[in-house]
Formats: structure tokens, C-alpha cells, sequence
């Protein structure tokens, strides 16, 4: 009997394991391939599952994907502590994207347009123009908080929210994105503890509030 007949009877912890195999392969296969270069093939490969369980449990890879982009939305929303400083904000989320650099590859490709969004006529671009807006409203809700911070005086309002934020995201994905660059640039392992505490620095100087 296939692996795939057995889904069926996999309960519990047992089903909940061969999801995050899954999930974790995929990862991977997206964040090196990109989600055209993908194969489910490979990606149950990695898992070391039968390769139609992935439509078992997700649809496909489409459905894979769509689950990720929900997973990285929800840790996006917890990565910053409440109460959290300008300076605490950005060096949670520069560990947040370099201690995870397979999901930080993902959401290059996604950004770059490697996703199955399509043109909205059917499922898979609905799906991809609903992901898309839900993006650019978290974004806005970004610069808003950016906007907050200058105008309750803990970063300087001498710069527009926008380029705050554009520059704090450039600096935390390009060791992602351009790691040769950065290390040839600052002369440090792009993912290491130095890199990441020289941008907090510098990120806290340039917003600093001048009296």
C-alpha cells in the first residue's frame, strides 16, 4: 500500500510531523529555486515522504506556498516585542531574517514576482493578488509606525518615514541578497553578530533626533 493510501490514517502528532517535514523542504526548495524552479518531486525528496502526500496535505505546490506566505506573515507580526525601541525593532528583525535565511530567500523570490500569482483569472491569481495586498497594507502599516515613532520624538522626523523604513529593510535583506557585496563592502560575515550589530548602530545614528 502507498504512502499516500496511508495519509488517510496518519492522526495526531504523527500527521502533524509529515506536514512540517513538508513544510521545512519546501522552504528549502522555494528558497533556493524559487517557486517556478520548484518541483514537488524534490521537495518530498528533502522530506523523505511519498511525493503525493504534498497533495494530500497541501493541494500541491501552490498550496505549499500559500501556506509559507501565511507562516511568514504571522512571524513577521511577533517579531517585535511590544514596547520595543526603534534600536530593539530593527535587531529583531535583522535576526529574524538572517538566522533564517531559506525563508529570507523566499520572500526574495516572492518580492521579485517568482510566485504563482498570476493575473487574477482563477484561484491562483486571486490567491496571489490577495497575498500581494495584504502585503503592501502590512508595509503602509510599517511606515505608519515609523511616522509614530518620529512624531512621539524617538527618531528624527528630518527624514521621510518611508526612506527610514526603505533603508532598514535594504540593510536587512541584502546579506541575503547581495552577501558578497556586503561582505566586501563592510569587511564582515554578512549573517554574523558584527554585521548585524554594526547596522542597529548605524540605523541609530542616522535616526537619531537632533536637539
Amino acid at each position: 500500500m502507498s504512502s499516500a493510501r496511508r495519509a488517510p490514517q496518519e492522526r495526531g502528532q504523527a500527521a502533524e510531523r509529515t506536514r512540517e517535514r513538508i513544510l521545512r523542504a519546501a522552504v528549502e526548495e522555494f528558497g533556493a529555486k524559487g517557486y517556478a524552479g520548484a518541483r514537488t518531486a524534490s521537495i518530498a525528496e528533502r522530506a523523505g515522504v511519498n511525493q503525493q502526500l504534498i497533495s494530500y496535505y497541501f493541494g500541491g505546490k501552490q498550496g505549499l506556498v500559500e501556506e509559507l506566505r501565511r507562516r511568514w506573515a504571522r512571524t513577521q507580526e511577533s517579531v517585535t516585542p511590544p514596547g520595543a525601541t526603534y534600536a530593539e525593532s530593527v535587531a529583531a528583525h535583522l535576526d529574524a531574517t538572517l538566522d533564517n535565511p531559506d525563508w529570507s530567500r523566499l520572500v526574495i523570490w516572492q518580492a521579485l514576482g517568482d510566485s504563482p500569482a498570476g493575473t487574477g483569472d482563477g484561484p491562483a491569481g486571486e490567491n496571489g493578488d490577495e497575498w500581494a495586498a495584504a502585503q503592501r497594507a502590512r508595509l503602509r502599516e510599517a511606515v505608519e509606525r515609523t511616522r509614530g515613532r518620529q512624531e512621539e520624538g524617538e527618531i528624527t522626523d528630518e527624514l521621510d518615514a518611508e526612506f527610514v523604513l526603505l533603508v532598514a529593510y535594504a540593510l536587512t535583506f541584502a546579506p541575503i541578497a547581495l552577501p558578497r557585496v556586503v561582505e566586501g563592502i563592510v569587511g564582515a560575515d554578512p549573517l554574523s553578530k558584527e554585521y548585524r550589530e554594526w547596522v542597529v548602530g548605524q540605523l541609530a545614528a542616522m535616526t537619531r533626533r537632533r536637539s
